[in-house]
């Protein structure tokens, strides 16, 4: 049985399905409150594409940077920070083990699920080969999936001189097909994946240094989030709001109040005025009178 949240959703042309199951009329909507674009980094490439991103301030969007790294903390263009390391351990880090960053990530889960509660558009930014970015992925996808309207992932594949990296990547990215609630929602038309693969951005950006790796991704992905969801959502909700203000249908204008305007009083009639025969004249003929101007007087000699 589908919950009345789904119901909501699928009735998205005439009202908006908030994250507590409410639904809000769209003149009421405000978007960055009702409707909600948050941007997701796991793992420290995607941390590093998202930074780029943030960096643009892009109206409505949340930043949100996951890491094992404690480090990540201080990253202050970032909204909110959260280190799926548990507090004190000795070794914060994955160590490079996608099985460490997945088990630090369901310990995790909870935070994860907040940090989604109540989120419209979600975009994910990972970094695939490494520990934390290739463990922790399936967990942030499946609380997004859970939370969300819509979804959109941009996994983040190594060079292929990265050979075991680039497996990795491979394996981690065959294993989300297996995340329930992404496929479900990819089912549904409402979740995408893409691939943001080095190499070949590489091979068709030769003179690109390798330094503006991260921003060149970057572009890809805040142009994504401008073109097709924030951009889309200002203007269906112009749209509403406008057709909400015309008048639904065409009405006659007020009539003027008419002044009453009195009788001319009625002239005395002699007897010389009525010809003979008036008697004879039938109450409904209209008669018609001819007033002709007097003579000149002629003038004497």
């Amino acid at each position: 049985m589908r919950s009345e949240e789904e119901s909501a959703r699928e009735r998205g042309a005439e009202t908006i399905s908030i994250g507590s199951g409410d639904e809000v009329g769209f003149d009421t909507v405000r978007l960055g409150h009702d409707i909600r674009f948050v941007l997701a980094a796991v793992g420290g490439g995607g941390i590093r594409i998202a930074r780029e991103v943030a960096l643009r301030h892009i109206p409505y969007l949340e930043t949100v940077a996951i890491n094992c790294d404690p480090r990540v903390q201080e990253l202050e263009e970032f909204d909110r920070r959260i280190c799926l390391s548990a507090e004190g351990a000795v070794d914060p880090s994955t160590g490079g083990s996608p099985a460490v960053g997945g088990d630090l990530a369901k310990s995790a889960a909870p935070v994860l699920e907040r940090i989604f509660e109540g989120a419209t558009f979600v975009t994910i930014v990972a970094s695939l080969g490494g520990g934390t970015g290739t463990g922790a992925l399936p967990v942030v996808l499946d609380a997004a999936c859970r939370a969300s309207s819509a979804l959109k992932v941009f996994v983040v594949k190594p060079f292929e001189c990265e050979l075991e990296r680039r497996a990795v990547a491979d394996r981690a990215i065959a294993r989300l097909h297996f995340v329930e609630s992404f496929v479900e929602k990819q089912q549904r038309g409402r979740a995408s994946l893409q691939v943001l693969d080095n190499e070949v951005l590489a091979r068709s950006q030769p003179s690109l240094p390798i330094t503006r790796l991260e921003r060149a991704w970057g572009d890809v992905v805040a142009g994504l989030i401008d073109r097709e969801l924030i951009g889309p959502a200002e203007a269906v909700l112009e749209a509403e709001r406008t057709l909400a203000l015309a008048p639904t249908e065409l009405s006659a204008p007020p009539a003027l109040p008419i002044a009453e305007v009195p009788d001319p009083p009625m002239l005395p009639i002699s007897p010389r005025m009525v010809p003979a025969h008036a008697a004879e004249i039938p109450a409904t003929v209209e008669l018609t009178f001819e007033v002709l101007p007097a003579p000149s007087p002629i003038a004497r000699p």
